[in-house]
Formats: C-alpha cells, structure tokens, sequence
C-alpha cells in the first residue's frame, strides 16, 4: 500500500519542526526578496491584508506596519510556525491555523494578498487561487514570490550537490513531499493557467542572495541541523566548510538565488 506524505505531514512534523527552531536563519535567507514584495504589494494604512502560509509570522508583521490603521491576517497550516508567530503579537494583527484554500474568508474581505513563498503547497492551485479571489474586493491586488525552475548550473543546486556528495543520506519522505511542492508553480505557463481568475498577471524574476551562516562552518551546522541526526566526521564537516568558503564574506555565507515576483488583480 502507498503512503501519500501530505503538506499537514511535513508542516506539522519534521519540516514545520525545523522552521520553528530556526526561524531566524529561515527569515535571513528569505528576508532579502522582501523589499521587493512588499514594493509590488503596495501597502497602504488602511488596507486589510491577507498573507498565505505565514509562517514565523515576520512578513505578517511587516504588513500590519504598513497597514497601520488597517490590519493583516496571517494563515498557515504548520501549529510549530504558528506558535512562533504569536510570539510577537501586534495590535492589528492576527493568526488562524487554516488551511488558505478553504478557509472560509469574508468574499471581499481583503485589499491585499501577499505571500513570501507559501502558495507552492496547495493541492489544486487553480481551485485554490479562484477560493482566494473570492477573499480580494473587486480591484484588490496580490504579490507572492515563488522559486523559479532549478537550473542545474545554479550555484545553490552545485554547492548542494556538492554537499550531498560528501555526506550522502536516505530522503525522508515526508520532508520530499514539501520539496517538491516547493517547484509547483515554477514554471509561467503554469502560473498563468492557474491565476485565470486574475487580471494585469505579470512574472518578473528578482535575484538576491540567500543568508546560510554567519560563516562557513556555521552554515555547515545549519545544514547539517536540517537532515537525520547522525555523527559527521571532523574531515566532513571541514570538506562541506571549504564549499562554503568561497560564498563567504562580512554579511555571512550567501549564496546567490532567484525567485518569480507574481502580481495581479481581481477583477
């Protein structure tokens, strides 16, 4: 018989877990597309904003700043993000445990949708982005970003093939199902198709770097923090740090990365 590993398994299990523990060094790697998101969002005082697979709750916090006589909602499945997320609680700022594709949103009841990377984990995207429409207001506008395909030539994909090398490991099934949700809406035609509810559609790349460690060998714990529990040989550990070495400078170990910036607005 077939197990099927869903998106509740992981978030609420090993992948979810590990976000929660390290949420600082995930909000580091990502924090670096956020000036762009939040350029395309356009947040104003007053808006009600919605944001999809919140997380640790950092770009919810940022929305309710800017919607500073309005308010922000942040949605996630994973309870271990959440519990970090109601850590820091603002006045005009809430959480609900919810599943974003059926949660049953006031219809009109947001300006904005915002995302940082959380809408690749739905089971039917274009069933999905039709639900959250319905929750925009005629005029209102999303912004979420989301990986682009993986080019095998990426610095990312061969500084952890690299890595993968040196420390070879049997996937966890459970955290595969969250990494190949992650490349879902990769590709633009894709996109397109299932945002058919939206209008003014536009895809944009937004190249940054990803933080991984304040140095190589910590970037090497993070990485290592992040697979099974197991003893790593003093000549690993200083193999995987020279494959970092290169990355490495003042702002830490960063490691060049691109996203989809998706934009659009309900009719």
């Amino acid at each position: 018989m077939t197990t099927t590993h869903t998106q509740s398994d992981a978030w609420n299990g090993p992948v979810g877990t590990h976000w929660a523990k390290h949420h600082e060094r995930y909000d580091a790697m990502l924090s670096e597309f956020d000036a762009a998101l939040f350029e395309a969002a356009a947040i104003r005082p007053a808006d009600r904003v919605l944001d999809i697979g919140c997380g640790a709750g950092a770009t919810t916090r940022a929305a309710a700043r800017l919607a500073s006589k309005g308010r922000a909602l942040g949605v996630d499945i994973s309870a271990p993000l959440l519990e970090r997320a109601r850590a820091e609680l603002l006045p005009n700022l809430w959480y609900e445990k919810a599943d974003a594709q059926t949660y049953p949103f006031t219809v009109g009841g947001f300006d904005v949708l915002i995302s940082r990377g959380g809408v690749m984990f739905f089971d039917d995207h274009r069933s999905a982005f039709a639900h959250l429409a319905r929750a925009l207001r005629p005029g209102g506008r999303f912004a979420f970003i989301c990986p682009q395909p993986v080019d095998a030539q990426s610095v990312e994909a061969r500084v952890f093939g690299r890595l993968a090398e040196l420390r070879p490991q049997t996937p966890d099934p459970v955290v595969m199902a969250a990494h190949r949700a992650m490349a879902s809406l990769s590709e633009p035609d894709r996109l397109r198709e299932v945002l058919a509810d939206f209008s003014e559609v536009a895809i944009r790349p937004v190249h940054a770097a990803s933080v991984y460690g304040s140095d190589p060998q910590d970037a090497v714990d993070f990485v290592l923090s992040r697979g099974p529990r197991a003893e790593v040989s003093a000549e690993v550990r200083s193999a995987m740090a020279e494959v970092f070495e290169s990355y490495a400078g003042p702002l830490g170990v960063r490691l060049p990365s691109s996203v989809w910036l998706v934009t659009g607005v309900r009719p």
